[in-house]
């Protein structure tokens, strides 16, 4: 029989919509000195961007760009056919990307992990033979069902958006991956246990992008009032997790525009 400490340490996760960021900074004296002729008729390409089905399109508050694209496609093959036709319209060329980001939608299955680890070390299945795998594909498959929604989810409708990446740290003296799992998924659960309390007020849609870019998760949070993003955040810093364990990379704020409110802050 083998004991848990002898199982793998990574967590098991279900992963769903690949995800793309994209932030623009708007070449605005380019695109004043256009005829108004051209820029009426490239505006007509605004409202079909803010219009695609999966994406949402939203204004940036602050230096950082003046527009953010997010888009929830099926998957990389979707979301590098998004990009494409993005970049072949005519208004693309006044567009300047300052930065993207690329994740899939992630949840992590600590608690079902444990569960299944437990009961296949107690059967005395070694890690990673066949029987081994073919049980914790059982248990994926099972949960992908059950999780469909969170994992494949619409971009809320919500008026503002917070988006940040960020990691766990891992330096020489604080290390998350050098924790027993045990420890990491009762240091989440707390966490978790922030967030439910603004359950109504504000929806979080995490996503992995560990070997996909220069973090390790991306977090979407969507709110009728920005005001709400600061709350929840400041509290979560005073979990442990967050406390001792954290790194946040740019946070970006936005508020959602539709096809005619990309116009008008188009309209010069």
């Amino acid at each position: 029989m083998h004991s848990f400490d002898n199982m793998p340490p990574v967590p098991l996760t279900i992963e769903g919509s690949s995800v793309l960021h994209q932030m623009l900074r708007v070449k605005w004296s380019a695109w004043r000195s256009l005829p108004l002729a051209e820029r009426a008729s490239m505006l007509e390409e605004a409202s079909a961007l803010a219009a695609m089905e999966g994406s949402a399109a939203f204004s940036l508050l602050g230096h950082k760009g003046d527009l953010m694209l997010i888009h929830f496609r099926s998957g990389f093959e979707a979301l590098l056919e998004t990009q494409t036709k993005l970049a072949h319209l005519r208004l693309w060329d006044y567009f300047e990307v300052t930065t993207s980001y690329l994740s899939v939608v992630e949840m992590g299955l600590y608690e079902s992990t444990m569960k299944t680890y437990t009961t296949l070390a107690e059967k005395g299945i070694e890690p990673h033979t066949p029987e081994w795998n073919g049980e914790i594909e059982e248990t994926l498959v099972r949960q992908r069902e059950a999780m469909a929604p969170r994992i494949f989810p619409e971009i809320p409708p919500a008026k503002f958006v917070c988006f940040y990446p960020m990691d766990r740290r891992r330096g020489e003296t604080k290390n998350w991956y050098q924790l027993p799992m045990a420890e990491r998924q009762r240091q989440m659960h707390e966490h978790g246990m922030i967030g439910r309390r603004y359950a109504g007020l504000v929806k979080q849609i995490i996503t992995g992008s560990i070997g996909f870019d220069d973090w390790e998760w991306g977090v979407d949070l969507f709110a009728d009032d920005p005001l709400v993003f600061k709350k929840l955040i400041y509290e979560m810093r005073f979990d442990e997790v967050s406390a001792v364990y954290a790194l946040f990379g740019t946070f970006y704020i936005g508020q959602r525009l539709d096809g005619a409110g990309l116009k008008n802050l188009l309209t010069v």
